[in-house]
């Protein structure tokens, strides 16, 4: 069953490596994040982690293994034991999602599940729910670890430049992460979500479609939009 949920933002930043003079700036985000994987990897050495990319639905095993190089330094990420040489190719996701691996110190097998950029809410709910059955069906803990940005237009210097709409958008996903609520995700539009260049709407509506069916007390870990791009650490606990 799931055991555990934990949302994530994905900024390369994260890695100390990678962040340079920004270190200093990000150690609050670290930290949450940090603290919130070690918890996922307490509740359950099985994970399945969501996110976003261009390429579309895939799944990636576990045997797999990245790097940062792509972002400037050639920090390696496995997903699992007996992973190979790293793809270059593996989505920021995902690459985030080994990094938080790693640091927990714990041997974690975790299972990439990707999802277009554009997916559909329907599809969305629809893998969220798949994924909630075939964890219910196995007899050991599982951890779902759902990783994406906010709302990239927050002030006029972020990459997406600013847009008003933006506070209100992440406002309100800042409030369903707290609040362990599904319905609010499942609601959000994914027009506006492109617009506002919100990399986790997607990844988040597969988790309103994992969680629907349960009832949750979330946590709020961390909510900021550094660098004009909003940034969610959460931790959904069955209640």
């Amino acid at each position: 069953m799931l055991s555990l949920v934990v949302v994530l933002p994905h900024p390369p930043l994260l890695v100390p490596e990678l962040a340079a003079g920004a270190a200093g700036e990000t150690a609050e985000l670290r930290a949450a994040v940090r603290s919130a994987a070690s918890r996922l990897a307490e509740a359950a050495p099985e994970w399945i982690a969501v996110g976003a990319d261009a390429g579309g639905r895939r799944t990636v095993p576990p045997a797999t293994a990245g790097t940062f190089a792509g972002f400037g330094r050639d920090v390696r990420v496995v997903l699992g034991p007996g992973a190979g040489a790293p793809d270059p190719e593996l989505p920021l996701p995902l690459l985030v999602a080994g990094w938080v691996a790693g640091g927990t110190g714990r041997a974690l097998h975790v299972r990439g599940e990707l999802v277009a950029d554009d997916a559909p809410t329907a599809d969305c709910l629809r893998l969220g729910r798949e994924l909630a059955a075939e964890a219910d069906a196995v007899d050991g803990p599982v951890g779902l670890l759902i990783v994406g940005d906010g709302a990239a237009t927050h002030t006029e210097k972020a990459p997406g430049h600013l847009d008003e709409r933006a506070g209100p958008f992440d406002a309100g996903v800042a409030k369903a992460l707290e609040h362990g609520d599904p319905a609010p995700l499942a609601a959000l539009d994914p027009g506006l979500a492109a617009e506002l260049w919100a990399a986790g709407r997607a990844p988040w509506q597969v988790l309103a479609g994992a969680a629907e069916d349960r009832d949750w007390r979330g946590e709020l870990l961390y909510s900021a939009a550094p660098y004009g791009v909003a940034y969610h650490v959460a931790v959904w606990t069955p209640a």
